[in-house]
C-alpha cells in the first residue's frame, strides 16, 4: 500500500510541476505577445506586426513545449513513462525548429512585399519580385516540411529499417513512384520555372481560354485568374509552359486599344478627328501618349473608321474605348444624322408596251454623299 501511495504522490508532484509549467508558460505567452503587439502597434513597425500575425497560434503550443523540456528532469515520473514521453517531446523540439524556419521564410516574404508595393503606377518590378518571393516561398515550406517530416521519423528505429530495405529497390520503387507523382512534379518544375523566367507575374493582365483576367494567386500547383466579372478561372502551372496565352502587361502596363467606326462617305472625317481628340482631352483614363483617327477601309456602303488610343493599364484602356465609342456615336447623331449609315436605292421608270416597269438596283454612294 505504501508502495501504491508511494507512486501515486510520485504521479502528483510530477503532474504539478508539469501542469504548473504549462500553466506559467501560457503567461508568459499572453504577456510576451502583448507587450509585442503594443510596440509594434506604437512604432508602426510592420515586421513586428507581421511576427505576431504569424507567430501567435504556434507559440501557443511552442512555449508549453519548451516549458515541459525545462520541467522533465525535476518531474519524478516512472521510468518507462519518462523515456515515452521524452520521444514525444522530442519529436515536438524537432517540429518546433521547422515551424521557427518557416516563420523565418514568411517574415522575409513578408518584409519584400512591404517593401515592394503594387499598387502605384509603375508597378512591375514590384510585381516581379513578388511572383518570385511567392514561388520560392511555397517551395521553401514544401521542402522543410519534408525535411522536418523526414527528420521525426529516421529518430524511429523501426523507419530506419523500412528506409533501407526501400532503398534496396529504389529502381523499382523511383519508376513508381515517379510514374505516379509526374504530373505534381511537372506542376512543381513548371513552378520553379515562371518563378525564374516569369512569363506571367502577379497582378498581371491575362486573355486565357477567351477570358481576360488578372493573376490573382500563383500556387505550387495552379494558378488562379480573377477575371474581369469576379469569377476565378483555376489553370495548371504547367499550361503557362505548354501552351500560348496573351500577356497584356509583360513588359509594361502600358496598352493601345481601337475603336471600329462605321459611317456613311458623307461624314467630315477631319472634323470627326478633332472630335476624337477632344473627347480624350476631356477624359482622365487618357495618358496622353497616342492616339489617331483613321479611314481603314471603305465598302459599297460605308467607309470604316479606326480610332487609336492608349492608356496605362487594361482596365483603363476598355474604360477609355467605352467611352470614347460612346462620345462618337453621340457625335455622329447629333452633329451628323446624315452620315449614319445608309443604303442607297436609284428606281428608274420605263414605259414598254404601255406598262410601268419599275427597275430597282442599288449602287454604291459617290464620293459627294449625294442622296436621292
Amino acid at each position: 500500500m505504501s508502495g501504491f501511495w508511494g507512486d501515486t504522490r510520485s504521479w502528483l508532484i510530477a503532474g504539478c510541476i508539469a501542469g504548473g509549467a504549462i500553466i506559467l508558460s501560457l503567461i508568459a505567452h499572453r504577456i510576451v505577445f502583448f507587450f509585442l503587439d503594443r510596440f509594434s502597434k506604437k512604432r508602426n513597425d510592420r515586421f513586428g506586426q507581421s511576427f505576431v500575425q504569424r507567430a501567435w497560434k504556434p507559440a501557443l503550443f511552442v512555449f508549453p513545449l519548451m516549458a515541459l523540456v525545462m520541467a522533465l528532469p525535476a518531474a519524478p515520473f516512472p521510468t518507462n513513462f519518462r523515456v515515452v514521453l521524452q520521444r514525444v517531446l522530442g519529436l515536438g523540439v524537432i517540429a518546433a525548429v521547422g515551424w521557427a524556419i518557416i516563420l523565418l521564410v514568411e517574415l522575409l516574404s513578408d518584409m519584400i512585399y512591404y517593401r515592394y508595393a503594387i499598387d502605384v503606377a509603375d508597378n512591375l518590378s514590384a510585381r516581379r519580385i513578388r511572383t518570385q518571393t511567392a514561388v520560392l516561398n511555397r517551395i521553401a515550406v514544401v521542402a522543410v516540411v519534408i525535411v522536418t517530416v523526414a527528420i521525426m521519423l529516421m529518430t524511429f528505429p523501426e523507419v530506419r529499417h523500412i528506409g533501407i530495405s526501400l532503398l534496396a529497390s529504389a529502381g523499382l520503387a523511383g519508376l513508381v513512384v515517379g510514374m505516379a507523382a509526374r504530373s505534381t512534379l511537372a506542376s512543381l518544375i513548371a513552378g520553379i520555372q515562371i518563378a525564374m523566367t516569369q512569363p506571367i507575374r502577379l497582378d498581371d493582365a491575362l486573355v486565357v481560354e477567351g477570358e481576360w483576367g488578372w493573376v490573382e494567386e500563383i500556387g505550387m500547383t495552379y494558378v488562379v485568374i480573377r477575371i474581369w466579372d469576379l469569377r476565378r478561372l483555376v489553370v495548371p502551372l504547367t499550361y503557362f509552359i505548354e501552351k500560348p496565352f496573351a500577356n497584356w502587361t509583360r513588359t509594361s502596363s502600358e496598352l493601345m486599344g481601337v475603336v471600329m467606326l462605321y459611317a456613311d462617305y458623307s461624314l467630315p472625317v477631319e472634323e470627326a478627328r478633332q472630335e476624337l481628340h477632344r473627347l480624350l482631352e476631356a477624359s482622365d483614363l487618357w495618358d496622353r501618349k497616342a492616339w489617331g483617327l483613321q479611314v481603314t477601309d471603305a465598302t459599297e456602303k460605308t467607309v470604316q473608321l479606326r480610332a487609336l488610343m492608349s492608356a496605362s493599364n487594361g482596365s483603363r484602356l476598355w474604360d477609355l474605348r467605352c467611352y470614347a465609342r460612346e462620345g462618337m456615336i453621340r457625335y455622329i447623331n447629333s452633329k451628323h444624322p446624315e452620315s449614319l449609315p445608309l443604303v442607297r436605292e436609284e428606281t428608274s421608270v420605263s414605259m414598254r408596251n404601255g406598262d410601268l416597269a419599275p427597275e430597282h438596283a442599288l449602287r454604291s454612294p459617290n464620293a459627294s454623299g449625294s442622296h436621292p
